[in-house]
């Protein structure tokens, strides 16, 4: 049996680690090590109903929280799974050895938004670091045994897909120059789309969406591609944009704009419930539209001052560290200045419950593939749809492989190609200036125009793959012609019920899909 998987984030790895349990052999392939993955990245918690804040919490409520976050365009059925798996996966974590913090009831969990229940596990803001350092330390079990092989420093070249079937990946050694083709089922772990928008991402520079470009030139089917999230509390740093974590607000921090020169906190005062703590795409764009009104300011602010001594010290003294080190401001004294940057994507390559791909014999799980966010995802449930992807994925694959007809590994490949930073950077300067937070036709339009304006200067397939790619996306956000969740339409306001659909686009033909089993 043959099982190839792109990508060694948490999901890729969650997936390396199910197969090795049931002693399946497989290969992991990543352009770096584990430890500088996207995954490693994540801040603020993972979600799991564990009730032990003495709240009454259920598992139905993180399901109806999930659904209500996504807008009515998340499956009930898949997100009910995820949500019902989640206790269990963060006691796995912690058996073993991640530190939550824990109480007379268990493990420690706060405040996330869109949800009215403390129901997010941390580590301080290192929870993505932490869990992955666990898995890689379980997955490095399994490769002493020999059933996980790694190859590190190795891209995605092609994969071969005939007649809608996955036959196997040819990977490409950046260090030697050579190329692997590995035949059997594949499964893609190859993180969000962030290569579309260079600079301008929470998330790592290594994601470049390259590998999702080449499903959509392969004829496998996307969705969702508009649904963008904008992180309410991000700042600039060189080539990128840094995260303040939704634990900040989850421990009584405070967004304001200063109007008519006083301090106003305006989501307090709209959203009286939740606060701060609404769903991310409200919050961005409350942002948005608090900063256009002539009595306002133009910049929004993170008030942490009030936040107690004891969650500094023993919850978010990481965060206090990062921003006393790109800003040289002390949070516990004075508001930081914050904005909307893009942190995550709804969308990506279509799979279905069991994480099948539109292609036979091709997988796809974590932030690559579209299924369990709909229009908005929650804080806290990125890393628990990765690592319980990633084993629905194995999972799948596993029971599917047929050993006496697995495909062979095909002869030949495409060469390798790469998008040039200067290709990638003017790609991302049109998606940046035309699919922001709010959007219309005509600016839609006009970045159609602009990305055909460069293909005569795409050099290379991965140059061409990559423009399809953003035309694609800017597609998707036209043919759905209203406002849900992070897809916001000026000219389009309101949200239709007659578009509680997923888009989709294969190739260049876009079209609504019923959602499953709603």
């Amino acid at each position: 049996m043959s099982i190839t998987i792109i990508g060694a984030g948490l999901a890729g790895l969650s997936a390396a680690h199910t197969l090795a349990q049931n002693g399946i052999a497989c290969t992991l392939v990543s352009a770096q090590a584990s430890e500088r993955a996207q995954s490693v990245m994540a801040e603020g918690g993972i979600n799991a109903c564990l009730d032990t804040m003495g709240e009454n919490d259920s598992i139905d409520n993180h399901i109806e929280d999930t659904l209500r976050g996504g807008v009515g365009l998340a499956d009930r059925r898949s997100v009910r799974g995820l949500c019902e798996s989640a206790p269990a996966i963060v006691r796995e974590f912690h058996a073993l050895g991640v530190p939550f913090p824990t109480n007379e009831n268990g493990i420690v969990q706060r405040h996330f938004g869109g949800q009215k229940k403390k129901r997010t596990a941390f580590v301080k803001s290192s929870t993505g670091k932490m869990l992955m350092t666990a898995l890689i330390d379980a997955v490095r079990r399994f490769e002493a045994e020999g059933l996980v092989r790694r190859y590190p420093h190795h891209m995605l070249q092609q994969l071969h897909i005939r007649e809608n079937r996955c036959q196997g990946a040819t990977v490409f050694d950046t260090y030697t120059g050579e190329s692997l083709t590995l035949g059997g089922s594949v499964i893609l772990a190859s993180g969000g789309m962030n290569g579309l928008f260079w600079g301008l991402t929470t998330g790592t520079t290594q994601n470049t969406a390259d590998v999702t470009a080449m499903c959509l030139e392969s004829g496998v089917e996307l969705a969702n591609l508009e649904f963008i999230q904008y992180h309410p509390t991000t700042i600039a740093i060189p080539g990128k944009r840094l995260l303040i974590s939704e634990a900040a607000r989850g421990e009584g921090g405070r967004l304001f704009v200063r109007k008519n020169g006083k301090p106003w906190y305006f989501m307090e005062e709209k959203y009286p419930e939740l606060k701060n703590l609404m769903p991310r795409d409200v919050v961005s764009a409350e942002m948005v539209e608090v900063t256009a009104m002539p009595e306002c300011e133009a910049q929004v602010y993170l008030d942490m001052t009030g936040i107690d001594k004891t969650a500094w010290k023993s919850r978010l003294s990481d965060l206090r560290e990062q921003v006393l080190h790109y800003l040289a401001l002390d949070p516990v004294k004075t508001p930081v200045p914050v904005s909307p940057g893009i942190h995550y994507f709804m969308g990506g390559i279509w799979v279905d419950a069991q994480h099948r791909t539109s292609a036979e014999n091709l997988y796809a799980a974590g932030e690559c593939a579209c299924r369990y966010h709909g229009a908005n995802r929650l804080g806290g449930n990125s890393l628990l749809g990765a690592v319980y992807g990633g084993k629905i994925a194995a999972m799948t694959a596993l029971k599917e492989a047929d050993l006496k007809n697995l495909p062979a590994a095909p002869k030949g490949a495409q060469p390798y190609s790469e998008v040039s930073p200067a290709f990638r950077a003017a790609v991302s300067r049109i998606l940046g200036d035309r699919l922001k937070i709010l959007r219309c036709e005509n600016d839609l339009r006009q970045a159609l125009t602009e990305l055909a304006s460069l293909e005569s200067k795409a050099a290379n397939p991965a140059e061409t793959r990559l423009l399809s790619l953003a035309k694609a996306t800017i597609s998707c956000a036209l043919f759905r012609k209203e406002s849900r969740g992070a897809h916001r339409r000026t000219d389009y306001p309101a949200t239709d019920s007659a578009c509680r659909k997923q888009t989709v686009v294969q190739r260049t033909n876009v079209f609504f899909r019923e959602i499953d089993e709603l």
